[in-house]
């Protein structure tokens, strides 16, 4: 694990989001992460402050297939809080969304969807978009214990 990773942390709920700070909360796991808004260390996932890059910054396990490039759709989420601080879908993710399954007027694909600001953002993964098991990821979901 990277020293820039963060995975023990826990993000008190009761309290607000801190002016400048950014807090994620992925459902269906419940894990919520809170950092200071443009601060996390890029290192290639997807687009620097997407969705995708915040998983991989947290070990919170976001399907990428394609390495975060655009170029397939697992890392499809439907962004259910905080949208108006997404930065809006260009033309190549929204030709690819048109291969997704489930489009609901708040689906993304992780890797193109940028935190433009700081706030509270939950996202969902959808429940046929979690691949429990892949090689070399780990295992999450039912049986996985």
């Amino acid at each position: 694990m990277s020293e820039n990773k963060k995975s023990n942390e826990v993000v008190d709920l009761s309290k607000p989001t801190g002016e400048g700070m950014v807090r994620v909360t992925f459902e269906p796991e419940g894990r919520t992460v809170e950092f200071p808004f443009d601060s996390l260390p890029y290192e290639g996932h997807g687009q620097p402050m997407s969705f995708l890059d915040v998983a991989e910054n947290y070990d919170i396990f976001l399907d990428h297939a394609c390495g975060g490039v655009c170029a397939c759709t697992t890392c499809h989420l439907w962004v259910k809080e905080g949208m108006q601080g997404v930065s809006e879908a260009e033309d190549l993710e929204l030709d690819r969304m048109e291969t997704a399954a489930d489009i609901q007027l708040n689906s993304r694909l992780g890797c193109q969807a940028v935190i433009e600001k700081p706030g509270t953002y939950v996202v969902e993964i959808p429940k046929w978009n979690r691949n429990y098991v892949q090689e070399g990821k780990p295992r999450h979901g039912p049986g996985s214990e």
